[in-house]
């Protein structure tokens, strides 16, 4: 199955995506992703941890207005390290970010960290968390240490876990009363750069158009046979929104990697622009009860370069540099297109939500799998 990355005048080539449809955030050679959740008896919750290769560059960008985050500092140009050993994203709000402390801890055993003294290492994990208290039906019911060291613990490369799963078991969509997910996508430049990200999805705004249920971001499809179809007019028609209720509190996360070689300030601009694909995706985004984050990783084995945008001294340093920004933000583009997709259904004692599929079946693309609820 093949999907091509968005914007082929800046080299982008096609993705081999046979277990994950556009692509994976572990296309990125190195780049693992665990996850680990708890369904049932009061819990709909869970833990995804990202874990790159030693030496890798961490930087992140916070958008929204309600975040949860923790060591999002160490990420700051001009602090003591740059590397990070692992990004942990989990539900829970506040409470989740303990879940950290399990990655971590798997970081330690694994001999992975800062040395700080004979045998001594200091992982660098940074974490943020969405907004799912309560979704099972038991807020107390919530991401622990022991979650997140088993999300690290199931650490792969290869296909990617979609759907209700991992930090995306209790995400939704506010506006529109849909199911979220986990979503994953990649893409391929020129030269062997890959950039790759993870999305989960839980967002106070929408993915859809309120009036036929298209996908806002169904236009950046460029494969026919994965872009999403508008939806026929009488499951439109079928469909009235449920009320909001009172305590809608969200956040939409990503994590962004590359095998480019990046500077710090660098990536620093490479997570912003992904905020863009966000904002493609989602209507609206960035607001007070989002606390929408993404971090970017770079592994940093492949010099990016593209043909010169001109004659200058650099020029071709410059354009491949700003490639891997501009797929940054295409490939969350194409990860929240794959987590609404891949979303399944839920009904727990507190919420009752429809996957956007089941909404609007018409809207499935021809080349996207059938998958199995998750929940």
């Amino acid at each position: 199955m093949i999907t091509k990355g968005l914007g082929a005048g800046l080299g982008w080539v096609p993705v081999d995506a046979k277990a994950n449809p556009y692509g994976a955030l572990t296309d990125v050679p190195g780049v693992l992703v665990g996850q680990a959740e708890r369904i049932g008896d009061g819990w709909l919750t869970g833990v995804t941890a990202v874990i790159p290769p030693p030496g890798t560059l961490g930087a992140v960008d916070v958008r929204g207005g309600g975040p949860g985050t923790h060591e999002t500092d160490t990420l700051a140009p001009g602090t003591l390290v740059d590397t990070v050993d692992a990004v942990t994203l989990a539900g829970g709000s506040s409470y989740g970010l303990v879940a950290a402390v399990g990655v971590q801890r798997w970081c330690e055993e694994h001999g992975r960290g800062v040395p700080v003294g004979p045998g001594v290492v200091v992982p660098v994990v940074p974490a943020a968390i969405v907004f799912d208290l309560g979704k099972g039906g038991d807020p107390t019911a919530r991401p622990d240490a022991d979650l997140g060291y088993q999300a690290a613990t199931n650490a792969a490369g290869g296909a990617i876990r979609t759907g209700c799963v991992g930090a995306g078991t209790g995400a939704a969509f506010s506006i529109s009363s849909l199911k979220g997910g986990i979503g994953t996508a990649s893409i391929r430049l020129d030269g062997g750069v890959i950039v790759g990200a993870l999305a989960v999805a839980n967002a106070f705004g929408s993915p859809c158009l309120p009036d036929s249920g298209a996908l806002l971001a169904a236009q950046y499809v460029e494969d026919e046979s994965l872009r999403p179809r508008v939806p026929d007019p009488s499951e439109a028609a079928a469909h009235t929104s449920a009320p909001l209720s009172g305590d809608q509190l969200n956040t939409t996360l990503a994590v962004v990697a590359t095998n480019a070689r990046l500077s710090h300030p660098q990536l620093g601009r490479m997570a912003s622009a992904a905020h863009d694909g966000l904002a493609r995706a989602v209507r609206p985004v960035h607001t007070l009860v989002d606390g929408d984050s993404i971090f970017a990783l770079a592994t940093g084995q492949i010099e990016p370069r593209v043909a010169a945008l001109g004659s200058w001294p650099g020029a071709a340093e410059v354009g491949g540099i700003a490639a891997v920004q501009a797929a940054a933000a295409d490939a969350v583009t194409l990860a929240i297109v794959d987590a609404v997709l891949a979303a399944t259904a839920v009904r727990t004692p507190a919420i009752d939500l429809a996957a956007y599929l089941d909404r609007y079946p018409s809207a499935r693309p021809s080349a996207y799998p059938h998958r199995p609820p998750s929940t």
